[in-house]
Protein backbone atom coordinates (compact mmCIF):
# COMPACT_ATOMS: atom_id res chain seq x y z
CA UNK A 1 0.00 0.00 0.00
CA UNK A 2 3.14 2.26 0.64
CA UNK A 3 4.57 1.84 -2.39
CA UNK A 4 1.32 2.25 -4.17
CA UNK A 5 1.28 5.94 -2.31
CA UNK A 6 4.77 6.68 -3.07
CA UNK A 7 4.67 6.08 -6.99
CA UNK A 8 1.33 8.23 -6.66
CA UNK A 9 2.98 10.84 -5.80
CA UNK A 10 6.47 10.76 -8.02
CA UNK A 11 3.70 10.58 -11.19
CA UNK A 12 1.79 13.74 -9.43
CA UNK A 13 5.01 15.77 -8.98
CA UNK A 14 6.12 14.98 -12.49
CA UNK A 15 2.89 15.88 -14.13
CA UNK A 16 3.23 19.42 -11.92
CA UNK A 17 6.62 20.58 -12.76
CA UNK A 18 6.40 20.80 -16.52
CA UNK A 19 3.56 23.10 -16.09
CA UNK A 20 4.92 25.51 -13.67
CA UNK A 21 8.24 26.12 -15.42
CA UNK A 22 5.94 26.61 -18.86
CA UNK A 23 4.03 29.51 -16.89
CA UNK A 24 6.57 30.65 -15.59
CA UNK A 25 8.66 30.89 -18.84
CA UNK A 26 5.87 32.70 -20.22
CA UNK A 27 5.26 35.27 -17.43
CA UNK A 28 9.09 35.95 -18.64
CA UNK A 29 8.84 36.35 -21.89
CA UNK A 30 5.82 38.30 -21.59
CA UNK A 31 7.23 41.36 -20.08
CA UNK A 32 7.87 44.25 -22.48
CA UNK A 33 10.88 44.17 -25.08
CA UNK A 34 11.79 47.54 -23.89
CA UNK A 35 12.48 46.45 -20.11
CA UNK A 36 14.11 42.97 -21.08
CA UNK A 37 16.13 44.92 -23.63
CA UNK A 38 17.42 47.78 -20.82
CA UNK A 39 21.09 48.86 -20.89
CA UNK A 40 21.89 49.35 -17.59
CA UNK A 41 24.13 52.71 -17.21
CA UNK A 42 26.81 50.55 -15.19
CA UNK A 43 26.85 48.48 -18.66
CA UNK A 44 27.14 50.92 -20.43
CA UNK A 45 30.68 53.10 -19.86
CA UNK A 46 32.14 51.90 -22.10
CA UNK A 47 29.87 53.02 -24.66
CA UNK A 48 31.12 55.46 -27.68
CA UNK A 49 27.96 58.13 -26.56
CA UNK A 50 28.94 58.10 -22.81
CA UNK A 51 32.58 59.13 -23.85
CA UNK A 52 31.63 62.02 -26.22
CA UNK A 53 29.22 63.36 -23.39
CA UNK A 54 32.27 62.86 -20.96
CA UNK A 55 33.92 64.69 -23.28
CA UNK A 56 31.30 67.71 -23.31
CA UNK A 57 31.58 67.60 -19.85
CA UNK A 58 34.90 68.07 -19.49
CA UNK A 59 34.62 71.14 -22.03
CA UNK A 60 31.61 73.28 -20.15
CA UNK A 61 32.25 71.75 -17.07
CA UNK A 62 32.35 74.85 -13.94
CA UNK A 63 33.78 74.01 -10.98
CA UNK A 64 31.67 75.70 -7.91
CA UNK A 65 33.16 78.48 -5.74
CA UNK A 66 33.93 78.45 -2.13
CA UNK A 67 32.29 81.11 0.30
CA UNK A 68 35.20 82.64 1.73
CA UNK A 69 36.17 85.74 4.01
CA UNK A 70 38.08 88.49 1.87
CA UNK A 71 39.96 91.15 2.80
CA UNK A 72 38.05 94.29 1.44
CA UNK A 73 34.86 92.76 1.00
CA UNK A 74 34.78 90.55 4.44
CA UNK A 75 32.27 87.17 4.04
CA UNK A 76 31.16 86.85 0.11
CA UNK A 77 28.98 83.55 -0.27
CA UNK A 78 29.80 80.57 -2.52
CA UNK A 79 28.41 79.90 -5.76
CA UNK A 80 26.90 76.56 -7.13
CA UNK A 81 29.29 75.17 -10.00
CA UNK A 82 27.92 73.35 -12.98
CA UNK A 83 28.30 70.50 -14.68
CA UNK A 84 26.74 67.18 -17.60
CA UNK A 85 24.50 65.24 -15.77
CA UNK A 86 25.83 62.35 -17.72
CA UNK A 87 23.51 59.31 -16.60
CA UNK A 88 20.66 61.82 -17.54
CA UNK A 89 21.77 63.00 -20.44
CA UNK A 90 22.48 59.12 -21.90
CA UNK A 91 19.63 58.32 -20.72
CA UNK A 92 17.91 61.31 -22.73
CA UNK A 93 19.93 60.58 -26.29
CA UNK A 94 19.02 56.82 -26.23
CA UNK A 95 19.02 55.18 -28.79
CA UNK A 96 20.25 57.37 -30.74
CA UNK A 97 24.34 56.92 -30.73
CA UNK A 98 25.30 60.27 -31.61
CA UNK A 99 25.75 63.42 -28.65
CA UNK A 100 22.96 65.52 -29.35
CA UNK A 101 24.10 68.80 -27.41
CA UNK A 102 20.35 70.36 -26.79
CA UNK A 103 19.67 66.56 -25.16
CA UNK A 104 22.13 67.10 -22.50
CA UNK A 105 21.33 67.85 -19.32
CA UNK A 106 23.15 69.67 -16.71
CA UNK A 107 23.19 69.84 -12.77
CA UNK A 108 24.54 72.34 -10.40
CA UNK A 109 27.60 71.43 -7.67
CA UNK A 110 27.35 72.78 -4.58
CA UNK A 111 30.67 74.19 -3.21
CA UNK A 112 32.49 72.64 -0.17
CA UNK A 113 32.60 75.88 1.92
CA UNK A 114 29.12 77.91 2.81
CA UNK A 115 28.27 80.88 3.94
CA UNK A 116 27.13 79.29 7.28
CA UNK A 117 30.46 77.75 7.76
CA UNK A 118 32.07 81.12 7.68
CA UNK A 119 32.74 83.01 10.82
CA UNK A 120 30.55 85.28 11.86
CA UNK A 121 31.62 88.89 9.40
CA UNK A 122 29.81 91.51 7.95
CA UNK A 123 28.49 91.19 4.21
CA UNK A 124 28.72 93.87 1.71
CA UNK A 125 27.98 91.57 -1.52
CA UNK A 126 26.81 88.84 -3.13
CA UNK A 127 29.04 86.46 -4.75
CA UNK A 128 30.85 88.70 -8.14
CA UNK A 129 30.26 85.61 -10.36
CA UNK A 130 26.42 85.82 -9.94
CA UNK A 131 24.44 88.56 -12.19
CA UNK A 132 22.10 89.43 -9.30
CA UNK A 133 21.97 93.11 -7.60
CA UNK A 134 19.82 93.18 -4.75
CA UNK A 135 17.63 96.40 -3.35
CA UNK A 136 17.85 97.34 0.51
CA UNK A 137 15.32 99.81 1.63
CA UNK A 138 16.04 101.07 5.00
CA UNK A 139 12.57 102.08 6.42
CA UNK A 140 12.67 104.17 9.91
CA UNK A 141 10.83 107.04 7.63
CA UNK A 142 9.10 108.28 5.05
CA UNK A 143 5.88 106.62 5.07
CA UNK A 144 4.65 108.93 2.36
CA UNK A 145 6.93 107.50 -0.27
CA UNK A 146 6.15 104.06 0.43
CA UNK A 147 3.03 103.30 -1.07
CA UNK A 148 4.84 104.65 -4.86
CA UNK A 149 8.12 102.90 -4.18
CA UNK A 150 5.32 99.45 -3.53
CA UNK A 151 3.82 100.12 -6.87
CA UNK A 152 6.77 100.73 -8.79
CA UNK A 153 8.36 97.23 -7.99
CA UNK A 154 5.20 95.48 -8.62
CA UNK A 155 4.91 96.92 -12.08
CA UNK A 156 8.22 95.62 -12.57
CA UNK A 157 8.26 92.74 -11.02
CA UNK A 158 11.17 93.37 -8.41
CA UNK A 159 11.39 91.92 -4.58
CA UNK A 160 13.39 94.11 -2.58
CA UNK A 161 14.52 93.61 1.46
CA UNK A 162 12.82 95.89 3.66
CA UNK A 163 15.04 96.67 6.89
CA UNK A 164 12.41 98.14 9.59
CA UNK A 165 12.80 99.93 12.49
CA UNK A 166 11.58 98.37 15.41
CA UNK A 167 9.83 101.62 17.05
CA UNK A 168 8.42 102.14 12.96
CA UNK A 169 6.78 98.97 13.07
CA UNK A 170 5.36 99.55 16.37
CA UNK A 171 3.94 102.84 15.10
CA UNK A 172 2.83 101.59 11.99
CA UNK A 173 1.68 98.33 11.29
CA UNK A 174 -0.68 98.74 8.47
CA UNK A 175 2.27 99.87 6.36
CA UNK A 176 4.48 96.87 7.62
CA UNK A 177 1.97 94.74 6.54
CA UNK A 178 1.33 95.93 3.40
CA UNK A 179 5.03 95.57 2.14
CA UNK A 180 5.18 91.51 3.83
CA UNK A 181 2.44 91.09 1.68
CA UNK A 182 3.76 92.21 -1.58
CA UNK A 183 5.89 89.28 -0.88
CA UNK A 184 9.17 91.80 -0.17
CA UNK A 185 12.12 89.90 2.02
CA UNK A 186 11.51 91.99 5.76
CA UNK A 187 14.83 92.53 7.98
CA UNK A 188 15.82 93.89 11.28
CA UNK A 189 17.21 97.18 11.38
CA UNK A 190 17.25 97.75 15.17
CA UNK A 191 14.81 99.54 17.07
CA UNK A 192 15.87 103.40 17.70
CA UNK A 193 18.06 104.07 14.92
CA UNK A 194 20.80 103.76 17.62
CA UNK A 195 24.10 104.22 16.39
CA UNK A 196 25.55 100.79 17.75
CA UNK A 197 29.29 101.20 17.89
CA UNK A 198 28.74 103.01 20.89
CA UNK A 199 26.77 100.36 22.76
CA UNK A 200 27.33 97.69 24.71
CA UNK A 201 26.49 94.57 24.31
CA UNK A 202 22.91 94.37 26.46
CA UNK A 203 21.91 97.92 24.68
CA UNK A 204 22.60 95.75 21.52
CA UNK A 205 21.11 92.46 22.30
CA UNK A 206 17.76 94.81 23.68
CA UNK A 207 17.58 96.75 20.45
CA UNK A 208 17.63 93.96 17.79
CA UNK A 209 15.43 91.48 19.81
CA UNK A 210 13.03 93.74 20.90
CA UNK A 211 12.94 94.80 16.73
CA UNK A 212 12.83 90.95 16.13
CA UNK A 213 9.90 90.51 18.92
CA UNK A 214 7.67 93.47 17.40
CA UNK A 215 8.54 92.34 13.27
CA UNK A 216 7.39 88.47 14.96
CA UNK A 217 4.22 89.95 16.50
CA UNK A 218 2.90 92.15 14.14
CA UNK A 219 4.14 89.83 11.10
CA UNK A 220 4.58 86.77 11.85
CA UNK A 221 8.20 86.02 10.61
CA UNK A 222 11.42 86.66 11.95
CA UNK A 223 14.36 88.52 10.21
CA UNK A 224 17.52 86.53 9.06
CA UNK A 225 19.18 89.56 8.31
CA UNK A 226 20.16 92.29 9.97
CA UNK A 227 21.27 95.52 8.94
CA UNK A 228 23.29 98.12 11.67
CA UNK A 229 21.83 101.92 11.27
CA UNK A 230 23.90 103.99 9.48
CA UNK A 231 26.24 101.54 8.89
CA UNK A 232 27.34 102.09 12.36
CA UNK A 233 29.07 98.57 13.68
CA UNK A 234 31.31 96.72 15.87
CA UNK A 235 32.43 93.00 15.93
CA UNK A 236 30.61 93.06 19.01
CA UNK A 237 27.71 94.06 16.85
CA UNK A 238 28.03 90.80 14.36
CA UNK A 239 28.35 88.92 16.98
CA UNK A 240 24.67 89.48 18.68
CA UNK A 241 23.18 89.48 15.49
CA UNK A 242 24.61 86.14 14.72
CA UNK A 243 23.81 84.60 18.52
CA UNK A 244 20.51 86.20 17.74
CA UNK A 245 19.70 84.13 14.20
CA UNK A 246 20.84 86.94 11.91
CA UNK A 247 23.50 87.81 9.22
CA UNK A 248 24.81 91.50 8.84
CA UNK A 249 24.27 93.02 5.81
CA UNK A 250 26.02 96.32 4.76
CA UNK A 251 25.88 97.66 1.54
CA UNK A 252 28.35 97.73 -2.02
CA UNK A 253 26.50 100.65 -3.18
CA UNK A 254 24.98 103.76 -1.81
CA UNK A 255 22.13 106.16 -3.33
CA UNK A 256 23.07 108.80 -0.47
CA UNK A 257 19.42 109.88 -0.45
CA UNK A 258 19.04 110.81 2.47
CA UNK A 259 21.15 114.32 1.31
CA UNK A 260 18.91 114.90 -1.33
CA UNK A 261 20.41 114.38 -4.22
CA UNK A 262 19.42 115.11 -7.86
CA UNK A 263 17.14 112.26 -9.26
CA UNK A 264 18.87 112.15 -12.25
CA UNK A 265 22.34 112.51 -10.50
CA UNK A 266 21.71 109.38 -8.65
CA UNK A 267 20.32 106.87 -10.99
CA UNK A 268 23.71 107.85 -12.67
CA UNK A 269 26.16 107.09 -9.67
CA UNK A 270 23.91 103.85 -8.81
CA UNK A 271 23.22 102.53 -12.12
CA UNK A 272 27.31 103.17 -13.52
CA UNK A 273 28.30 101.08 -9.86
CA UNK A 274 26.25 98.50 -10.02
CA UNK A 275 27.85 95.50 -10.70
CA UNK A 276 27.25 91.40 -10.06
CA UNK A 277 26.49 90.92 -6.46
CA UNK A 278 26.19 94.32 -5.58
CA UNK A 279 23.59 95.54 -2.95
CA UNK A 280 22.40 98.99 -3.14
CA UNK A 281 21.31 101.02 -0.34
CA UNK A 282 18.28 103.17 -0.14
CA UNK A 283 15.44 104.79 1.71
CA UNK A 284 12.06 105.89 1.07
CA UNK A 285 12.72 109.08 0.07
CA UNK A 286 11.36 111.49 -2.91
CA UNK A 287 14.67 110.58 -4.93
CA UNK A 288 13.97 106.84 -4.75
CA UNK A 289 10.31 107.15 -5.53
CA UNK A 290 11.52 109.17 -8.50
CA UNK A 291 14.32 107.37 -9.69
CA UNK A 292 13.64 103.76 -8.78
CA UNK A 293 12.15 102.59 -11.70
CA UNK A 294 14.47 104.21 -13.87
CA UNK A 295 17.71 102.55 -11.76
CA UNK A 296 15.46 98.89 -12.08
CA UNK A 297 15.09 99.63 -16.11
CA UNK A 298 18.85 100.50 -16.29
CA UNK A 299 20.40 97.55 -14.02
CA UNK A 300 18.20 94.93 -15.64
CA UNK A 301 19.85 96.46 -19.01
CA UNK A 302 23.23 95.52 -17.59
CA UNK A 303 22.14 91.97 -17.88
CA UNK A 304 21.43 91.61 -14.04
CA UNK A 305 18.77 90.13 -12.36
CA UNK A 306 17.16 91.39 -9.32
CA UNK A 307 16.31 89.91 -6.14
CA UNK A 308 16.15 90.08 -2.64
CA UNK A 309 19.12 89.66 0.07
CA UNK A 310 18.23 85.76 0.21
CA UNK A 311 18.01 85.67 -3.40
CA UNK A 312 21.49 87.18 -3.71
CA UNK A 313 22.92 84.55 -0.75
CA UNK A 314 21.83 81.85 -2.43
CA UNK A 315 24.28 79.35 -4.16
CA UNK A 316 21.81 78.63 -6.57
CA UNK A 317 23.05 79.56 -10.30
CA UNK A 318 21.19 81.89 -12.50
CA UNK A 319 22.20 80.79 -16.31
CA UNK A 320 20.31 82.08 -19.10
Amino acid sequence: MKKIIYMIMIFIVLVSVPSILIKTFTAISSKPDAESSITTFSEADNDELIKMISAYNDQHKIEPINAKIDRVWKAIPGYNGLEVDIEASYKNMKPSTDIDTNKIIFKETSPEIHLSDLEPSPIYRGNPEKPMVALLINVAWGNEYIPGILKTLSDNQVKATFFFDGSWVKNNPDLATMINLEGHEIGNHAYSHPDLKQRSRNETVNELKKTNDVIEETLGIKPIWFAPPSGSFNQETILVANELGMKTILWTVDTVDWRKPATSEMVVRVVSGVSSGAMVLMHPTKAVFEGLETMIIEIKGKGLRLGTVSDLMSEKRIDD
